[in-house]
């Protein structure tokens, strides 16, 4: 019974964001803001995108970053929405109150046996959490009214997998979406080292124009679309590097709270029957 309600409790929780349509909505997001705000007319000399940004005019600069710009601009909405997911859902996952305080309190049950009030609290407590501390509870219960002649070590094992198993059910939940801020954390930078390799082709090209002259209107288009990429991508690479370092101590924190549980549960077990 424990293991079915914490496996229907999982699968209601682990609807979460899609991180393909977030993926394609803010590229939809990122091309609006890239010709509609950066690509604005007025942004320009002559009011012709065509032309070069007015002076010291940072939109009009960024649009001349080309085609690469958009797309490392979605990959930057696409880590902070992300981001903001995995704010949400892992706070739901620590539950309502304080996860140390819930921790100790369950502890502090447990040493006087009080079930029901241990189990009480993880029903206020909701949350990840509370579902493996109230899963391994219940087995602690029908371990502890067992008559059926099993082994104390066989009860002990019985607990100790009930409590791994609905661990394994909740991490899905807690992990989800984090390999893609991990793939951007690498994808963003390469994607602007790319746009960066164009810039300074076109930029080289202007160098080496015919007739013997520099092109200096290509040749400052061509290091502003370098500079502009390079710029967007490594801001975009550090978003999802703090992003996922923060988020990974967060599930290491809530993983150490559900281990020190888990061997409180089995522990008093033990020493009690």
């Amino acid at each position: 019974m424990a293991k079915e309600k914490v496996s229907t409790k999982n699968k209601k929780q682990s609807k979460g964001l899609s991180a393909a349509l977030v993926i394609i909505v803010c590229y939809g997001v990122a091309l609006l803001i890239f010709y509609k705000i950066f690509g604005n007319p007025e942004n320009f000399i002559d009011n012709n995108p065509d032309n070069h940004p007015k002076q010291g005019n940072m939109l009009g600069t960024i649009y001349k970053g080309g085609f690469i710009i958009p797309i490392l601009m979605s990959f930057v909405l696409t880590v902070i929405t992300l981001s903001v997911e995995r704010f949400i859902a892992l706070n739901r996952a620590r539950g309502k109150a304080n996860l140390d305080k819930f921790v100790a309190s369950v502890k502090d049950k447990l040493e006087v046996e009080d079930l029901a009030g241990a189990k009480e609290l993880c029903a206020k407590q909701k949350g990840s959490v509370a579902a493996v501390v109230n899963a391994g509870l219940t087995t602690y219960q029908q371990m502890a009214e067992d008559k059926t002649g099993l082994l104390k070590e066989q009860k002990l094992a019985a607990i100790s997998t009930t409590i791994e198993q609905a661990t394994a059910l909740e991490m899905p939940t807690m992990n989800q979406n984090m390999p893609v801020i991990a793939t951007f954390t690498n994808l963003s930078v390469l994607t602007g080292l790319f746009g960066t390799v164009l810039g300074m082709i076109r930029a080289f090209s202007a160098l080496g124009g015919g007739g013997g002259g520099v092109d200096s209107a290509a040749l400052s288009v061509g290091i502003s679309e370098a500079l502009v990429n390079t710029g967007t991508g490594i801001l975009g690479g550090a978003f999802a590097v703090i992003g996922y370092n923060y988020f990974s101590a967060k599930i290491d924190n809530i993983s150490y709270a559900i281990d020190e549980i888990g061997f409180a549960i089995t522990g008093v077990f033990q020493s009690k029957h």
